[in-house]
């Protein structure tokens, strides 16, 4: 049982150490117009923050704000 626990519990700071919100985005997440972040869903909200890839959706949401190489 104890040995579950701290498994438990070592899984659930790992996850909130993977949560750990990028700076820069939160900042380019803040800086969307309203107009545009009332039209993300939450899970796309969450993709923007964390994801290392976003869908295809997303990139359409957000194209005009996106700077390609």
């Amino acid at each position: 049982m104890e040995k579950y626990l701290y498994e438990r519990e070592k899984g659930l700071k790992t996850m909130k150490n993977e949560k750990k919100i990028d700076k820069e985005r939160q900042l380019s997440f803040d800086s969307l117009p309203p107009s545009i972040r009332e039209t993300m869903t939450e899970e796309e909200k969450q993709l923007f923050l964390y994801a290392d890839e976003w869908p295809e959706s997303l990139f359409d949401k957000l194209e005009e704000f996106i700077i390609k190489d």
